[in-house]
């Protein structure tokens, strides 16, 4: 078997040979029944006997990589797929700039390369747990398959970390393995590695914003791990993006037709005042600016802190490059050059430069910040689109962080410096209250089935999955 061609027959679909590797075979088939009881005890609930119109990766094929069919959930097919090797790959960036791309871990990084495998997996796993009851709560079939289709990749893509961690760390990567099925999130004992999956996601606006703003750092790391200097990391990763692509539609068209629903509302009831908006069932605009403010921040703190080392230790060691580095015009090793980062002076906040080396974190956030700010400008020209006065605003950076430069102060929105108190005064007004998340949940009291109905709160979606129709039956029920 080529190292592209897929057996789809096997106990563990692949595209890596495993049928030749028997040690590994038996490390993957062992590890298997415990992802499953950890799928029935953690992933989705009440799912089991539900027939889902599913994608399933294939092949690596761009053309072709995925099937679309009915699955039984616990039946979905969950397999290990690399990107297509590239002929004669080089190391991209690095100390190691140039030299031929290794296929098996370097003994002086593999420490710090399995820790890199092991917080990006543990990620996968964690949002799953963190989704877990919104089934019971889908504002249409539409909504419950994609939710369905996330859930199922991130498996997916823990699967292939997984297979990392079996095929490249031995022992430890086994042990490593296991206790990503032994983390849960928000546990107080055993919680996920990142605190971002640790919070709760608790309704369907959380879940939206959730898969904008957290999936599209999911998306970044990814692309940065893709330019590794260790082959089977990059194509893996390269893979994985091609599925987190959907995970990030799902958010930006999940926000939209919430918003459209609302200045629908407003438009037809001639209500001016956004905050007038919730005795008609649907989640007025300021308390979306509120989730929208909490989910940013606290996925900017994915990236890390601004000056750090470690960023700058992996990338001069070869194995986490910059988003898309091939396209980064400079001499992808950084020795000499600087990079503006904010950074607290007194009570205000500057930019000053520092080494871009140990500024790569922020380097990462920045370009992150970039791309958010076109999805809430999408979602901007439907607010204008119906003639409302409403923007929606990212917050600055500063804002409500735990994790760097700005976790020792208070900021607002805006950027403006705040004692305690008036942080303690006013933070109600920026981060969804109880009464917020109260008054979001009673609108999702239970599961709208019907195919083709949506709740009140939310918009149909402009188009269905897979030239489906909108009315498409996506989930059947026994």
């Amino acid at each position: 078997m080529s190292a592209i061609s897929v057996d789809l027959n096997a106990r563990i679909p692949n595209n890596v040979n495993l049928s030749e590797n028997k040690r590994l075979l038996k490390a993957l088939e062992s590890w298997q029944p415990k992802f499953l009881d950890w799928w029935r005890e953690m992933g989705p609930v009440d799912s089991e006997r539900l027939q889902v119109y599913l994608r399933t990766a294939v092949s690596v094929d761009p053309g072709g990589w995925a099937h679309f069919d009915y699955v039984r959930m616990p039946e979905y097919r969950w397999g290990i797929f690399l990107a297509p090797p590239e002929p004669d790959r080089r190391i991209p960036f690095g100390e190691h700039k140039g030299e031929p791309a290794w296929q098996e871990v370097p003994g002086e990084y593999r420490s710090v390369l399995r820790r890199l495998i092991v917080t990006q997996g543990d990620t996968e796993p964690a949002s799953v747990e963190q989704q877990r009851h919104l089934g019971k709560t889908c504002p249409s079939l539409y909504d419950l398959r994609n939710l369905f289709q996330v859930n199922v990749e991130e498996g997916r893509h823990l699967w292939a970390m997984v297979y990392l961690l079996d095929a490249y760390f031995g022992r430890d990567g086994r042990e490593e393995a296991e206790a990503m099925l032994e983390r849960h999130s928000g546990d107080p004992d055993k919680p996920r590695i990142l605190q971002a999956f640790n919070e709760p996601t608790p309704d369907w606006l959380s879940f939206f914003m959730f898969t904008f703003f957290t999936d599209r750092d999911g998306k970044f790391q990814l692309a940065s791990l893709a330019e590794s200097g260790f082959d089977p990391l990059s194509r893996t990763c390269r893979f994985m993006l091609t599925e987190e692509a959907h995970h990030m539609f799902v958010g930006i068209t999940g926000v939209g037709r919430i918003i459209q629903r609302t200045c629908e509302v407003m438009r037809e009831h001639r209500i001016d005042d956004p905050a007038e908006v919730r005795g008609h069932g649907v989640i007025d605009l300021p308390t979306i600016q509120k989730y929208l403010n909490f989910h940013f921040s606290v996925s900017l703190d994915l990236f890390g802190q601004e000056l750090s080392t470690n960023a700058a230790n992996y990338f001069t060691a070869g194995l986490k490059g910059r988003f898309q580095e091939a396209k980064l015009e400079d001499d992808h090793q950084l020795k000499d050059a600087e990079y503006e980062i904010w950074e607290v002076a007194g009570d205000s906040l500057r930019k000053v430069r520092r080494p871009a080396l140990t500024a790569l974190n922020e380097m990462l956030r920045d370009q992150y910040i970039a791309d958010c700010a076109k999805g809430v400008e999408r979602w901007n020209r439907i607010i204008r689109e119906h003639g409302i006065d409403f923007e929606l605003r990212l917050p600055h950076r500063a804002f409500h962080r735990r994790i760097g430069t700005f976790s020792e102060i208070q900021a607002s929105p805006d950027g403006r410096l705040l004692t305690q108190a008036e942080w303690d005064q006013h933070h109600h007004e920026w981060l969804p209250t109880e009464a917020d998340r109260a008054y979001v949940a009673s609108l999702m009291p239970e599961a709208v089935r019907e195919p083709g109905k949506m709740a009140h709160w939310i918009a149909p979606p402009a188009r269905g999955i897979n030239d489906r129709p909108v009315d498409f039956e996506y989930v059947r029920f026994d």
